[in-house]
Order: structure tokens, then sequence, then C-alpha cells
């Protein structure tokens, strides 16, 4: 047997397909990862005043998880933890990036699409990357090839938003070039000082289609100031309002190419990052303002995806996992009427804070699977899963193992995922501000809590906070003082796990 045929008759029996091993083909799969998507932003989870039939659709066919997470209230680590199945907070220099950083991401390391690529996948990368590209200590060179990216770290094919849509160079990058570059228009991109001398938002207010609340006052490309200084590169630079269509295209080529062959697609949107800008055709349809709006933008976006598993005929045999990067925000940075025109929408539903929060707003996130000729349909479970995770249950599904070593912190919880098994992992390390580790339906800081749930202050070490989430979801009442056997016990376990190499076991 060669190794997609051993891969095939693995999942066989592993999850009780009948039939042969020609009918029992591995699984597509598919990630979509929205961009600060709050566990109340959607139909399914509660939301009333933005239209989701889509991902409300995926929902109804598959599993809806009450408590699923990203490992992080901010992008750029829970990105790293989902592609790499380590925690972020183990690595230097996973926080934010600016978008001419170089690759976070060790190319000797195993990731998930490597691993699956190993395994007899095409693998794809559509959309933000925000983990860096280039090597470590030289400055991009946006004119040439850019290497190591996403395509050095296991994906066959990247068309991708380096950075995010606030950050310059507001350029796609495909594999290794970016798309349009003009050597007559050279890119030049800082973050330190101004280079060229188109306006900026701070100088030029007037000339800004967005206005700013805070930050985002440098380089105005289309009309809105972002963070970072750009010059050149005309041709190249998006549109805004296109960046949707943009990568929703993309992502359906990707699979339109691989159609007859198992694919492994990461589609990472831009939505509903600011800045909010969506097209035409959906600004002002929804009941809650500009935010509204590209969330049903969003949801449109994963439509499409739907639309072409079902022509395609791949419905039945393609996992769809739909989740967020990390929890909401309503302004950041941008003054477009997100906050005014709320209008009784609550991003984060009944949980406590929201995105840069280890609150469980910050992490805990919508989180669906569906796969129609293995999951049955309909389904809510409470198991406690994260991204991390998918590492771990994804090598499993391909029939393959994690190396020693690989994905330290990835757990096998694909009986949790396929709805065979309504427990998936027992603790996890939520990273906001400080870090908070739950087991079961306890949660502890044990340094405390700063401000809107960030960090204690530099050098401050507060006490530790307990919340039992069975009784105070939103984490409003501190029974520490209560319960001074579950702060050590939970103390100990965060302490094992910091100190530690990995949560893996043999790891």
């Amino acid at each position: 047997m060669n190794r997609l045929t051993l891969a095939a008759a693995f999942l066989a029996s592993w999850v009780g397909f009948s039939g042969s091993v020609k009918s029992a083909q591995l699984p597509n799969v598919i990630v979509i990862m929205v961009d600060d998507l709050g566990y109340g932003d959607v139909g399914c989870y509660g939301a009333t005043k933005v239209k989701t039939p889509n991902v409300d659709r995926l929902s109804s066919q598959g599993i809806r998880f009450t408590d699923g997470h990203a490992t992080s209230g901010t992008c750029t680590p829970s990105r790293y933890s989902f592609l790499t199945g380590q925690y972020a907070w183990r690595q230097k220099g996973t926080n934010i990036l600016p978008g001419d950083a170089s690759l976070i991401i060790d190319t000797k390391s195993a990731t998930l699409p490597n691993v699956l690529r190993k395994a007899g996948y095409a693998t794809g990368a559509v959309g933000k990357w925000h983990l860096g590209l280039g090597l470590p200590q030289a400055k991009i060179d946006w004119n040439k090839d850019i290497s190591p990216g996403p395509n050095e770290v296991g994906f066959d094919y990247s068309w991708i938003i380096p950075a995010t849509g606030d950050r310059v160079p507001c350029v796609y990058v495909e594999n290794h070039r970016v798309v349009g570059v003009d050597p007559a228009d050279p890119i030049l991109v800082n973050y330190q000082y101004k280079v060229g001398d188109e306006p900026t938002g701070k100088e030029h207010p007037e000339l800004l289609k967005m206005k700013l609340s805070h930050g985002h006052d440098n380089t105005i490309v289309n009309g809105i100031s972002r963070i970072g200084f750009m010059a050149g590169g005309k041709a190249a630079r998006w549109r805004d309002e296109d960046i949707a269509d943009v990568l929703t295209k993309k992502a359906v080529t990707f699979i339109e190419t691989n159609k007859d062959k198992p694919f492994f697609l990461y589609f990472a949107t831009h939505d509903i990052h600011v800045p909010r800008a969506p097209h035409e055709r959906f600004a002002g349809k929804s009941e809650c303002g500009i935010r509204g709006d590209v969330i049903q933008q969003m949801d449109w976006s994963v439509g499409q995806v739907m639309e072409t598993l079902d022509r395609l005929k791949l419905t039945d045999n393609t996992l769809v996992i739909f989740t967020s990067d990390n929890g909401p925000v309503v302004d950041d940075g941008y003054a477009d009427g997100a906050v005014e025109k709320l209008n009784g929408h609550v991003p984060a539903g009944p949980l406590r804070g929201g995105k840069y929060s280890s609150f469980e707003g910050g992490t805990r996130v919508p989180f669906i699977t569906r796969w129609p000729g293995k999951i049955k349909a309909g389904q809510t479970s409470a198991a406690l899963v994260c991204q991390i995770d998918l590492m771990n249950s994804l090598a499993t599904l391909a029939g393959t193992t994690l190396a020693a070593g690989a994905g330290p912190d990835s757990l096998n919880v694909l009986p949790a995922l396929l709805g065979e098994a309504q427990f998936g992992r027992e603790s996890l390390v939520e990273q906001g501000g400080p870090l908070a580790i739950r087991k079961g339906e306890w949660k502890l800081f044990p340094t405390g809590v700063g401000p809107a749930g960030r960090a204690p202050a530099a050098g401050a070490r507060g006490k530790p906070m307990l919340f039992n989430l069975a009784d105070d979801l939103a984490e409003t009442k501190d029974v520490a003082a209560e319960h001074a056997d579950k702060v050590k016990e939970l103390g100990d376990l965060f302490q094992q796990i910091r100190d530690g190499n990995g949560t893996r076991p043999g790891v």
C-alpha cells in the first residue's frame, strides 16, 4: 500500500467507515478563521441584529461548541498556536507583529500544514497571515522574492495579506511575490519613520474617508490611514472594499484546483477586522452599522465556500471547521460608528471581556465543525476544545501521528470534534494580558487581573482570582477566598504546564 492508501485504511477503521478503501478517501479539511468575531456575533450563538444564514447552516448541519477557544485574545499568538500546536507564550516574539516583521515560525519545526502535506494533502493558505515574512534581522524587499513565509512552513500555495488590513504594506502576496509589483514604482515600507511624500492621517485628517479614534495615523491608502509608513506600489495596492471578494475567489479557486485529491485549506478572512470597509453591496445592510455589515459580508464568504463544495460534490467528504482568532472588539482605532450603532447587539454574548483580554470573551469564540459524511447534524457540545488541538486531531484524522516534540501542547480531541465524545481537553491556558488556566468549570488567574482583564501593572503581582463558570459565566464574582483548595490545585497545574516543555503526553 502507498502512504495515501494506508492513511485511508486507518481512517476507515478509526471512524467506522464502511465499504472499500477506495470509498474511504481522506476527507478534505477547510479551516475558516474569521478575524475578531465574538461569541455573540452570529445567529447560531444568539445574534439577532445581524443575519448569518450560512454560518447558521454550518451549525445546523454539524456541531456548535459552547466552550471552543482560541489560545489567545489577540491574533498573532492565536494563529501561531493554531499552526504550531504550541502555546505562543512559550515562544518569545509572538506578540502582535508589525507589518514588516520576520517569520516567527521556525521552518524546521513541524506545523499543521506540513504534517498534512506529508500525509498526502494539497495545502493552501488564503487570507490574513500576520506571522511575519523573511529571515530574522533581514529587512524585507517587497519588490523581490520574499522568503521564508507560508510556503516554507508547509503550504503548497499561499495568497495572503502580509499582516492586517490596518497595517502597511497594503498589498497581496502570492507565494513569494507581491501581486502587481511594478519595478518602476518600488515599494518602500518602514515602521520607524516616514518614507516617501504621501500624506498621513496625522498630517491631513481632512483626506480621510474614515476618521480615527486612536492610532492608525500614518500613511493614507484608499482614503484610510494605517499603522506604518508606505511609499510606492500604487498598482499593487488593494481597495479595502474588494478584499472579501478577492480572498473568497482565491479560496474557491484553490478548492476547484484541488478537487480531485485531498486538500487542506486555511481560509483566514480579513473580516471583521478594522478598517471595516464593506463592499458597496453589503454597506448598510445590517441592523447594527458597519461592523454588522462586515459580519454579513463574512457570512457571504462562508456561503461561497459551501456553495463550491456543493457544486463540486465535495460536501459529504469535507470537514469544515469555522472559528475566530480571538474575541470581539468594537472601537479598534477607527471612528466608524460601530459603537454608536450596536443597536442592542452584544458581540461577546454572555461573556466578559473581548479582544486583548484573558476573560472568557477574549478566547471563547464561535467554534463549529461540519462533515455531513461523518458528523451527525444538529448537535451542541460543551466539550472544552481549542484551536491548538487541531494539529494533533487532524494528524490523527489523516492517519498519522506527531513526531516527538511536535505540537507539544496539541492534544487529540478528534472524538469531540466529530461528536463521538462529549469531553475534549481537561485544561487550557488562556492568554490575553495575564495568563489564566481553565479546568472544567473552574478558572484561575494565578497573578490576578488588571484593568479590563489585562495584566496587572508592571512589576505588580495581584492576588490569585478564581471563578466558577458554571455559576458565573460572566466572571463577576471572585471566589478564591472560599475555595483555597481549588486555587492551589489550579495553581499547581498552571505551574506544571508553564514550567514543562508541553502538555501533550510523551513530549
